[in-house]
Order: C-alpha cells, then sequence, then structure tokens
C-alpha cells in the first residue's frame, strides 16, 4: 500500500473526519454511492452522515408529466455515466408526490438506531427508489426496509418527535456548513471545514485532492461535479 493510502485519522488530526451530505432522494447522490463506499473503505477517518433535505414536506412537487419527463432523461443519463441501476417504473405513479421528508427522516432514524450502519442504511434506501422501485415515501415501505436490514425499533425511533427535530436540525447544518446542493463532501479537523467536492466526482479525483492536502495542507482547490441544486427543482 502507498504512504498517502496508509494515511489514518490519527496522522490527520486527532479529530479528524469526513462529512458527506446528500439526500436518499437525490439522484447524484445514487450515483455517488459506489464513489462514497469506496472512500470509506479507503481512508481510516469516520464519515459522518449529514442529510439535507432535497424535497421535504412544503418543498414537494407532484409527480406531474413535465417533472416526470425530466427525470426519466436525467435519471438515464446518470445510469450511463455512473453506472448505477434506475427502476423508471416509479415515474408512471398517478397522484404522487415527490416529498423527501419520510426518507431523511428514516435516514435519521437508522442513524439513531445503529450510527455505525447508516451509511448502508442510506446506501439501502437509495436502492430500493432507484433501482427497485419503491414508494420511499411510504412509511410502511421504510419500516419494512428497516425491519429486513435489521435496524430493531425503527418504526417507534421513525415516529418520535426527537427524531423530527434531528432530521431538521441536519437540514440546518448542512446549511450551516455552506452546502446548496447534494452530493456533497467536506473535511473537518481541529483546525479547519473544508469543502472536498460539491456534485458527483470520482474516486480518483477525491482521492487526489485528499491525499495532496494530508501532505501538503489545504489549498483552493475543490473537486466539483453534477449535483442536485436545492435552488432548481430540475436539477435532479
Amino acid at each position: 500500500m502507498e504512504a498517502a493510502e496508509a494515511m489514518t485519522a490519527a496522522t490527520v488530526a486527532a479529530r479528524a473526519e469526513l462529512i458527506y451530505v446528500g439526500d436518499p432522494m437525490c439522484s447524484w447522490c445514487w450515483g455517488f454511492a459506489p464513489v462514497l463506499e469506496r472512500l470509506d473503505a479507503h481512508y481510516e477517518l469516520p464519515l459522518r452522515t449529514v442529510v439535507g433535505g432535497l424535497r421535504p414536506g412544503p418543498a414537494a412537487e407532484p409527480l406531474g408529466a413535465r417533472l416526470a419527463g425530466f427525470l426519466r432523461h436525467h435519471w438515464e443519463q446518470i445510469a450511463e455515466l455512473t453506472g448505477q441501476p434506475f427502476d423508471l417504473s416509479g415515474l408512471e405513479r398517478e397522484g404522487w408526490i415527490y416529498d423527501t421528508w419520510p426518507a431523511d427522516l428514516a435516514i435519521v432514524a437508522g442513524r439513531i438506531v445503529d450510527e455505525a450502519r447508516v451509511l448502508a442504511w442510506f446506501s439501502r434506501v437509495q436502492r430500493a427508489f432507484y433501482a427497485e422501485g419503491a414508494d420511499v415515501t411510504d412509511r410502511a415501505v421504510l419500516v419494512g426496509l428497516a425491519e429486513d436490514f435489521g435496524l430493531d425499533g425503527f418504526g417507534e425511533v421513525f415516529d418520535e418527535e426527537a427524531t423530527a427535530e434531528a432530521t431538521r436540525a441536519d437540514f440546518a447544518r448542512s446549511r450551516a456548513l455552506g452546502v446548496s446542493g447534494f452530493p456533497a463532501l467536506l473535511y473537518r479537523d481541529d483546525e479547519i471545514v473544508a469543502p472536498v467536492a460539491y456534485g458527483y466526482t470520482s474516486f480518483e479525483g477525491i482521492t487526489r485532492l485528499l491525499d495532496r492536502y494530508f501532505t501538503k495542507r489545504w489549498g483552493e482547490d475543490v473537486a466539483s461535479g453534477l449535483l442536485c441544486a436545492l435552488d432548481d427543482p430540475l436539477s435532479c
């Protein structure tokens, strides 16, 4: 293993970590999922997951013909670029509301139940929505996924007001970190919080930047890519 690959949290800073800000119903986040999994395995750094809130509650949109047509084209492009599977059948639902709040809440509930598995749980909810056509706006669907995933007591935690408050706190933290689109990856240590990547970015591009930082400290570079923007309803 090369020296850069052998970097550990201890060699960087006592409390260093990567912070991932995303949304389980963000298509570019689904495209980014394999990259994130590789990064988590590559670096001996904690990877914290923050739910950003793409279209929660009042920001939710009905899946009309215009949005469905845009998403179909967009998802096909992401599938071609990233190799991630997409089941397009969900775009034919009538009267469906693209509300990310239940899925956002589910990620936070899963984190409360088993924080060590939250990244895998995030990916499981993504896969259910994008690759399996599951309606993750439905509480029953989410509870079923959680039971199969082994998250004991998930349903009770999902329904607690404290979980809703924690989810809203995630949204606020995302904004405080300056994130305006997903996926976003940041590095934090005792001295700084610095952006690493905004948008879908390759594993190689991110590791080149991080490894350079570990040896030379942070520069002005940020790996940038394609993302789901909060201020653009037709970006995801």
